[in-house]
């Protein structure tokens, strides 16, 4: 067995070398046809190539990390993972349409699907419950439609999409900002496994690799490069959604926003992205056409829209429930606004919540 036999150890030896960036790399191997071709080159050819340092070549000439890359191998096989370089079939080929594409990727779970289109539905780590709401059916009505959803895998807007697309049984993908051995956040870990069982975890960093706040920026990119548009659902104006927003632009991706409260904070990042020229979005449709896709089912927007079930309900109930919508409303704003006596309406509200009409969530607040 000749030593680059395995393209794999050829590409991590290459990969872990550092300040050897995806963009060198690249050039490299389209020099040089192949990675382990890289490898036979003399420091004088090497030097040759646009951004190559003096340090790096020599690196590369004495094999450097080969032992590095031996026990990442060994890493990536012993979480379950494999290893997808630029060069494989199954890389997916929208991502290799961005600047400075990965060169690797870390990927547990299925293949992804090469002529699955994708969308990214992304947004507040800490968001309110329309946002957990707006983001998880959204998703969902994609993955009705045939569309994939590409999220984060973080607290919040990200989990909901996730959730949303593998309630309708979708392929979701996962871009974490971690090693693909990591699990963050912890408390996630029932959704990864979720995921890789339906979709797809996906990472560049090599295992090992903490959640550092850097890391996530350049994980962001690769979030908008798999997907054919941006879908923002809930987001404050400094949230790094709107950073991947910007990147998704950059790169020729649409880029949509759900509208919220215009008393909402957490809808302030969304409506700038509106301002800006943002398509403004209530449903899968609104994505699809947009990008020229009829998707899979039909656009029958009455089919989808919830079933009140006003005939079942007493007056009172009629009368309390039309002033409860998707934004939390507080017990006493309902008593008042009502003209009803407290200690009557929360009666009716705990009546109503054992029915399944309506939900209470902390601080006596309630939303259909």
């Amino acid at each position: 067995m000749t030593l680059w036999q395995d393209k794999r150890l050829a590409w991590l030896t290459l990969y872990l070398i550092p300040g050897l960036g995806n963009t060198t790399i690249q050039r490299l191997v389209e020099r040089f046809e192949q990675p382990e071709a890289v490898f036979e080159a003399g420091p004088k050819e090497l030097m040759t190539l646009e951004g190559m340092r003096e340090g790096v070549a020599h690196h590369i000439v004495t094999r450097a990390f080969l032992s590095e890359a031996e026990q990442e191998l060994e890493q990536v096989e012993a979480c379950n993972a494999r290893i997808v370089a630029y060069t494989d079939p199954a890389y997916p080929a929208l991502l290799k349409e961005i600047y400075s594409p990965p060169m690797l990727l870390y990927v547990k779970g299925k293949e992804i699907p090469p002529t699955q289109a994708f969308v990214a539905v992304i947004g507040s780590r800490h968001p309110t419950h329309y946002g957990v709401k707006a983001a998880e059916n959204l998703a969902a009505d994609l993955a009705r439609q045939g569309t994939g959803v590409v999220s984060g895998l973080a607290q919040g807007i990200d989990s909901a999409a996730h959730r949303g697309c593998l309630r309708e049984k979708g392929f979701t993908i996962g871009v974490v900002g971690t090693g693909i051995d990591r699990v963050y956040p912890a408390a996630n870990k029932p959704l990864f496994e979720q995921v890789m069982d339906q979709g797809a975890v996906v990472s560049e960093f090599p295992t090992g690799t903490p959640p550092e706040a850097r890391n996530f920026p350049i994980r962001n990119r690769v979030i908008s490069g798999l997907s054919r548009g941006v879908a923002v659902v809930e987001a404050t104006l400094r949230s790094g959604s709107l950073i991947t927003a910007s990147m998704a632009l950059d790169q020729g991706r649409e880029v949509f926003a759900v509208p919220g409260s215009i008393d909402s904070f957490k809808s302030r990042g969304t409506h700038y992205l509106i301002k800006q020229g943002a398509g403004l979005i209530e449903n899968a449709h609104d994505i699809l056409r947009e990008l020229g896709m009829s998707g899979t089912g039909a656009e029958d927007e009455d089919a989808e829209a919830p079933i009140v079930p006003w005939d079942e309900m007493e007056e009172v109930e009629r009368k309390i429930f039309a002033l409860i919508g998707n934004y939390p409303v507080h017990m006493d704003h309902i008593a008042r606004s009502g003209g009803l006596h407290p200690g009557e309406v929360l009666s009716v509200l705990m009546d109503m919540e054992l029915k399944g009409w309506i939900k209470q969530l902390p601080g006596k607040m309630f939303v259909r």
